[in-house]
């Protein structure tokens, strides 16, 4: 059918590095509509394990690691209880830059003020600092 983009898609498939002519998509076609099926490329592959093994790699290669040792230098007022909960703080923001503190007092089981206190002390202390805008900014661990 004309204007239906046929070519395009064939020619797409055609190029992708996982692409063999048992995936080749199927078109069915009849006067008054057509059906695509589209098969997944990366399935039954070793191209989508590399992928994740890659990922998963760089993600420990950048992630910090954050110890209660870390913490106790830096503040050496902090309880046990205060310690732990401002290492799993850091860990959250390491592993999601972009969480709320919201989310933050959500996942801790703690009020507004006392992740707020949490937050301002660890900003105070030059642990963490906010980047960007209150609303979509994010946290970087120093």
């Amino acid at each position: 059918r004309r204007g239906s983009g046929f070519k395009k898609i064939l020619s797409d498939y055609e190029g992708q590095e996982e692409f063999d002519e048992s995936k080749m998509p199927v078109f069915d076609a009849d006067n008054d509509d057509f059906t695509l099926t589209l098969y997944n490329l990366n399935y039954g592959t070793n191209y989508a394990t590399q992928v994740n093994e890659n990922v998963i790699e760089n993600v420990i290669e950048n992630v910090i690691e954050i110890s209660e040792e870390k913490i106790k230098k830096l503040m050496p007022e902090y309880s046990k209880k205060k310690l732990a909960k401002a290492c799993e703080i850091l860990k959250m923001i390491s592993e999601k830059p972009n969480i709320s503190i919201d989310e933050l007092r959500i996942a801790l089981d703690v009020t507004d003020r006392t992740i707020a206190r949490y937050i301002s002390e660890l900003k105070d202390k030059g642990i963490v600092e906010r980047k960007g805008p209150d609303n979509g900014g994010e946290w970087k661990i120093k």
